[in-house]
């Protein structure tokens, strides 16, 4: 199907959306380099740069799966709650014995459901996302606690390590994972009809039903998405820490929209381009090194990303009203 809304306010955008964030990016990147040289520190370093690229890994991975939601016009606020889950779950069955490749089949499969549940409660359901997916996030959480009484778990074999460990010619294997999922996810989100149908749903989900989209559907199906991303980024953070925390997780929600919206997609859903979000993920990751390096406080961190996050989407809006 090809939708009128994706090529007028999606893909004909994307160079310039993209032009503009990347110069964003590398302005950032400026910045902090110049005053960290002044404040007789190194920003600009290999170290750093790789540790911001590892750091940023998992959130930007979770960000996939946000992304897609918010492209149908949904958000889904527990994914940070299912980082948490999986690490509890995945910690126990390794314990018990389970070989690690199975028990890595069985988070996704946990994410899918996840995902599964709350789709369908939006989308059959008609309850708003928002309700469903905070009402999700405090479940996830609280079974989370009750599965090992609020206690972390550790000592796990070298083989889970080694999954988010590993180097390939000298650069974290969080690299190559990264790319590699965002590549399968912009080619399905350009070039099947799965992709256009999520563009649809959120630029017009009227117009998508009227025009044969089954739209019940493939929100549900976004959703489900979105849980196998937020499985995905709890695998990972559980292989790089070595140790399941039940608060694991905590904010990763919020961080990961403000990835998605830092990244240009619209909160309304149906513009912008999924790539964008990996750089906006770095960007967010070099936003947080930066401060680190300068000794910022951790609330006044928090603050200037809150007003990074608030600066993106009045940008974005203010995009809207010229193009209106």
């Amino acid at each position: 199907m090809k939708n009128d809304v994706l090529e007028k306010d999606g893909m004909k955008k994307i160079d310039l959306q993209s032009l503009t964030l990347y110069i964003g990016a590398v302005a950032i990147l400026i910045i902090f380099t110049v005053v960290c040289r002044l404040a007789g520190k190194n920003f600009l370093t290999f170290g750093n740069i790789q540790n911001v690229i590892t750091q940023s890994s998992v959130i930007a991975v979770i960000a996939i799966g946000q992304s897609v939601v918010i492209l149908t016009g949904g958000i889904d606020l527990s994914v940070g709650s299912t980082v948490g889950f999986v690490g509890i779950l995945g910690g126990l069955l390794i314990k018990s014995g389970m070989p690690i490749g199975v028990v890595c089949l069985l988070l996704v499969v946990t994410g899918i459901l996840i995902g599964a549940c709350n789709g369908a409660l939006i989308s059959y359901g008609k309850i708003p996302a928002f309700i469903v997916t905070l009402g999700s996030l405090q479940i996830i959480r609280g079974v989370t606690m009750v599965l090992n009484s609020g206690k972390p778990i550790s000592g796990f074999p070298e083989g889970l390590k080694a999954i988010m460990n590993t180097k390939i010619f000298g650069m974290p294997i969080s690299i190559l994972y990264v790319f590699i999922l965002y590549a399968i996810m912009m080619t399905i989100m350009t070039k099947t009809r799965l992709g256009r149908w999520i563009y649809s749903i959120g630029g017009n989900a009227k117009a998508a039903k009227l025009a044969g989209v089954k739209t019940k559907k493939i929100e549900v199906y976004s959703y489900i998405i979105s849980g196998i991303f937020a499985a995905i980024g709890g695998i990972l953070l559980l292989s790089r820490l070595s140790y399941a925390d039940p608060n694991a997780g905590s904010g990763y929600e919020l961080d990961s929209i403000a990835a998605v919206v830092i990244g240009g997609i619209a909160m309304s859903g149906g513009k912008g381009n999924i790539g964008n979000t990996l750089v906006g993920a770095l960007i967010l990751g070099m936003l947080k090194c930066g401060l680190q390096i300068l000794n910022v406080p951790v609330y006044f961190q928090t603050i200037i990303i809150g007003l990074a996050i608030i600066t993106a989407v009045f940008f974005d809006k203010a995009k809207e009203r010229r193009a209106e």
